[in-house]
C-alpha cells in the first residue's frame, strides 16, 4: 500500500511539472509571434499606420489584420571599402564619401510583385 502511494505521488508530480512546462512554452511562442507581427487596418484608412495589439480600426471599426513587422532598411557603401559594414541611415561613407545604397534583403529579392510569369 505504501508503494502505491509513492508511485501515485510521483505520477502526480510528473504530470504537474509537464503541465507547467507546457504553459511556459505557449507563453514563449506567443511572445515570439508578437515580436514579428503588427496589426493594420485591411482598408488602410490611416495609410501604413500599424498597432502593437489586435483590435478595431478607429476610423472604419473593422478588425485589424496581422501583418509582418516591416524590416528596417540597411545601407552599405557601394564600393565596399569598409567590407560588409552596414548602417541604418542613408549617409555618406566615412572612407570614400560616396552615398550609401540600400541593401536588398532576402524578402525584397524574392518579391515578384508586378512581374508576369506566364
Amino acid at each position: 500500500m505504501k508503494q502505491i502511494r509513492i508511485i501515485l505521488s510521483m505520477a502526480i508530480a510528473v504530470f504537474g511539472f509537464t503541465a507547467i512546462n507546457a504553459q511556459s512554452t505557449k507563453t514563449k511562442n506567443k511572445t515570439a509571434v508578437a515580436d514579428t507581427v503588427v496589426y493594420q487596418c485591411p482598408m488602410k484608412c490611416e495609410g501604413d499606420k500599424t498597432y502593437d495589439k489586435a483590435g478595431k480600426c478607429p476610423k472604419c471599426n473593422m478588425d485589424l489584420k496581422a501583418v509582418p513587422k516591416p524590416v528596417a532598411a540597411i545601407y552599405q557603401c557601394p564600393m565596399k571599402c569598409e567590407g560588409d559594414k552596414t548602417y541604418d541611415k542613408a549617409v555618406k561613407c566615412p572612407k570614400c564619401n560616396m552615398n550609401l545604397t540600400k541593401v536588398k534583403t532576402k524578402k525584397e529579392v524574392q518579391n515578384h510583385k508586378g512581374q508576369n510569369h506566364n
